[in-house]
């Protein structure tokens, strides 16, 4: 009898001495005497604003500095648009510390979202100064070949004055590209890609010849040449053979 009396006393006494810490750790009380009342943002911002990360972390930190939940204030700010990590530590008695790390945008990806440097498509709302970034453009599936088409295609056109500034890839896979005049380069299939550039870029210094103003428009899909438009014909004229999809 003594021992059971003995056992209950031991397990009244672990609750007493355990139940304060729970509390605290779980913010069931105490909040008021150890509340955050300092956040410290550490980041080079230019899209992600101050408002929008008090918006989403001063909810959180209500339970007090001990209960404060470090792994949900990281999963809020980095759900904003820009945000691509952050880290998040206490420091006592009242500080929350962030450390945020925001998106690098690499290019524009079928004019709605961005693409970051680290591959990864994010929507950018209200972005005002996204126009110099190449224009990609193709299914979503198929992100990463467009983006390595473009590098590849950025290499072809190394050494020469034209300036590819976007990339597309339609449904049906045929390619082109767009240089910085707002000339476009029908490509074609990827396989026939680097075979097509290369005749068309071998010729190009005699092809723009009496030509200052450049092309408008080139296909590069035909057999044994190519079609070029220039700014004053209102029809392509052509170089050899039959085009082909």
């Amino acid at each position: 009898m003594r021992g059971a009396v003995r056992f209950v006393a031991w397990c009244l006494a672990i609750a007493l001495i355990a139940l304060p810490i729970v509390g605290v750790l779980r913010g069931w009380f105490a909040a008021n005497r150890w509340p955050v009342t300092e956040l410290t943002v550490q980041a080079e911002f230019k899209h992600v604003s101050a408002p929008e990360i008090r918006a989403v972390v001063l909810p959180r930190l209500g339970k007090g500095f001990f209960a404060l939940d470090l792994d949900s204030v990281q999963k809020a700010v980095a759900a904003l648009p820009w945000v691509e990590s952050v880290e998040a530590r206490k420091r006592w008695p009242d500080t929350l510390l962030l450390r945020i790390y925001e998106r690098q945008p690499f290019a524009r990806w079928n004019d709605k979202q961005l693409i970051s440097r680290q591959g990864l498509v994010f929507d950018a709302p209200g972005a005002t100064d996204t126009d110099a970034l190449p224009d990609l453009r193709g299914p979503d599936a198929r992100l990463a070949e467009v983006v390595s088409f473009y590098a590849d295609t950025l290499k072809a056109f190394a050494g020469t004055h034209l300036l590819i500034t976007g990339v597309a890839l339609t449904e049906r896979g045929s390619w082109s590209v767009t240089t910085a005049s707002g000339a476009q380069i029908v490509i074609g299939d990827r396989d026939q890609a680097g075979r097509r550039l290369h005749r068309f870029l071998n010729v190009y210094p005699q092809l723009m010849a009496g030509h200052t103003d450049g092309f408008t428009y080139a296909d590069l899909r035909y057999t044994n040449g190519f079609a070029v438009r220039w700014p004053q014909l209102p029809v392509a004229t052509h170089a050899g053979g039959s085009p082909r999809t």
